[in-house]
């Protein structure tokens, strides 16, 4: 089916899907809402009583998260506007339209940026919605007065378009119906720094959530992803594997219902929607001394490297070395250093930074002293509170595919310096004293002295990290809203460079990136 809006270079895939009934009709919406960004443009096509008021209805109700949501024809008022969790959509009808600068007079540029525009009747105006799109072409099937053909084209000119996402979202729906999960609900849950996404799943009273994780490293700069060298999970089958391990050894992670491995689609338990912070966003001192139970029982057992996804399918973690401790630290370089100076560091200072971190960092891949798993996210974000457990399993875990075998400090420091919220000054001191008596109280011999020393390094390296990769996600990803983290990371950083191990570093901070420095990347 030709669209008068195919305007090259722009690339296309294209999706052909049979709708028996209505029904069908919503659920194919609600996965298209699922899929659905900020800047989206979707255009629907069909004859009168094709379907495309139900879908645009079925879709508006999903993202508002209301079924019962009154979504009016905008015949008359050409464009109804709707907020939603995580955007603004704009329901435009341009049946009655006479005139190109009608359009122009409803105030679409905002929505055109950063919200969604749902189009009926579009071909009023073909040339104002010749860009990046979804169109989707509705048909009566005549056999069937009930059913409905779709076609779904999607056009893009870069890995986010809808050329490159219909691609990705037809994989998704051809896995969830190998997997019996394709007749359920979906609902965009979230997304977060990598390319993985989530959606809530649901069928008469079941719920479940989806997860969305194509195989793809992390692209690098060189002939080595990035996300090899940093031993990123580049596939689901990390995951799968270490999830199905620690829930066998008493810690609550989320069951696996099904699983399509080649493909990156999970279906798993949902553990609800209850975190370690409060409704305010307030960190809960009782949930997060949990969490260090959780860290200080996993640190005391003797874990293997190898955890088995299914029969055959074998994960082997692998260690946390220099390559990868160093390549992290060199975001902050790369991404971090240029966008609050303007420009690359000199060459003196990059060099001296590394060798500050190879001497630091020399301990922290023996084999002997560093045998734990280290989640490497353990923080607020991926970790929840489910009170009808017992134990340690009130603490639910939900990402541990990126893990790696090194030490046990990491872990700690990244709950307790937690990116994403503030940690008081007391509270972190009582989290970690709580954990090295627990230590203590498991094996008096634990080395109480040197573990405060890796903390304290490795707390840094957490913290110049994350630096990088915040910066990173805005220049390069166009996600800004993660610079409003960076004066806490800053002040945790400081913290760590406080200890005497760490004089050095805090030298080279001090005279390259100074707190007040620092904390510019905010504006």
């Amino acid at each position: 089916m030709s669209s008068p809006f195919d305007t090259p270079p722009s690339a296309s895939s294209a999706l052909d899907v049979a709708l028996a009934d209505e029904a069908a009709t919503r659920r194919l919406a609600e996965a298209v809402g699922a899929s659905a960004r900020g800047g989206d443009l979707i255009l629907l096509f069909g004859e009168l009583g094709a379907g495309k008021t139900a879908f645009s209805r079925a879709l508006i109700r999903s993202m508002v998260g209301d079924p019962a949501l009154d979504v009016p024809s905008p015949t008359f008022t050409l464009v109804q506007t709707y907020d939603t969790d995580r955007l603004r959509i704009a329901h435009v009808d341009l049946y009655r339209i006479a005139d190109r600068s009608e359009i122009d007079e409803l105030g679409l540029d905002d929505f055109e940026a950063y919200g969604l525009v749902l189009v009926e009747w579009p071909e009023r105006a073909t040339s104002r919605f010749a860009t990046d799109r979804l169109e989707v072409h509705l048909s009566v099937d005549p056999q069937h007065p009930e059913a409905r053909q779709a076609r779904l084209v999607g056009f893009g000119t870069d890995a986010v378009g809808w050329a490159s996402r219909l691609a990705r979202f037809a994989e998704v729906r051809d896995a969830l119906q190998r997997l019996n999960y394709g007749d359920w609900h979906r609902r965009f849950l979230q997304g977060d720094a990598s390319t993985r996404r989530y959606e809530r799943l649901s069928d008469d009273g079941h719920k479940a959530i989806l997860m969305d994780s194509p195989a793809m490293p992390d692209p690098g700069t060189g002939s080595v992803p990035y996300s090899r060298i940093a031993h990123l999970a580049e596939n689901v089958t990390p995951f799968v594997a270490l999830s199905r391990d620690l829930k066998a050894r008493g810690f609550s992670t989320p069951e696996i219902y099904a699983a399509d491995l080649d493909t990156g689609v999970l279906v798993m338990e949902d553990l609800g929607r209850e975190g370690v912070l409060n409704a305010a966003g307030v960190p809960v001192q009782e949930r997060y001394t949990v969490a260090v139970d959780v860290l200080a029982a996993l640190h005391a057992i003797d874990l293997p490297d190898t955890a088995e996804a299914a029969p055959g399918v074998v994960h082997k973690l692998p260690r946390y070395d220099h390559e990868a401790f160093l390549i992290e630290i060199s975001l902050l370089l790369d991404w971090f250093a240029p966008l609050v100076t303007g420009g690359p560091l000199p060459d003196e200072a990059v060099a001296s930074f590394r060798e500050l971190w190879v001497d630091l960092l020399f301990d922290m891949t023996d084999p002997i002293r560093h045998r734990t798993w280290v989640m490497r996210d353990y923080h607020s974000p991926n970790l929840m509170w489910l009170p009808a457990r017992e134990g340690l399993a009130k603490i639910g875990i939900l990402d541990m595919q990126d893990a790696v075998i090194g030490p046990a400090a990491y872990d700690v420091a990244s709950l307790v310096f937690d990116a994403r919220v503030d940690i008081s000054d007391q509270m972190w001191r009582e989290l970690y004293a709580y954990y090295v008596a627990e230590r203590l109280m498991a094996d008096s011999t634990f080395d109480v002295e040197g573990f405060d020393r890796e903390f304290a390094i490795l707390a840094a390296q957490r913290s110049t990290k994350i630096l990088g990769i915040f910066a990173r996600l805005r220049q390069r990803d166009g996600k800004p809203d993660y610079l409003r983290h960076i004066s806490r990371i800053s002040d945790y950083l400081d913290i760590a460079l406080s200890h005497s191990v760490l004089a050095g570093l805090k030298l080279w901070y001090d005279t390259h990136l100074p707190g007040e420095l620092r904390k510019k990347a905010v504006g």
